[in-house]
């Protein structure tokens, strides 16, 4: 019983990350969206989130993932990503998980 509620909350959550892409994409692309900021503010925070719910339904505490990230951001600013070179945008990313508690200062 257990098994087949963790697998459909999974398939949910795969379905409202996919949604929220498409929406995001569509939204990018629409002739009819002035200020795409909202759309994506609240699109983003809903696939960070399923994502969170995700990981762990598929196993992985919130924890494990919170190092994960700040390892993958960390790599990003070793081998000097894209987005860092030219925008800063990862050491922006590492100073704001830094100072957030409740990422843990994992970054």
């Amino acid at each position: 019983m257990d098994i087949t509620r963790n697998m459909r909350l999974i398939e949910s959550l795969k379905s409202d990350l996919l949604l929220a892409v498409s929406h995001l994409y569509s939204e990018m692309s629409s002739e009819t969206c002035e200020d795409i900021r909202d759309v994506a503010l609240d699109t983003l925070s809903d696939v960070i989130i399923a994502s969170y719910l995700l990981s762990r339904r598929l196993g992985v505490d919130y924890a494990t993932l919170e190092k994960q990230i700040a390892s993958k951001i960390r790599l990003g600013l070793l081998q000097e990503h894209e987005t860092e070179k030219y925008f800063g945008d990862l050491s922006a990313l590492s100073k704001i998980r830094n100072q957030n508690p409740q990422t843990g200062n994992a970054s």
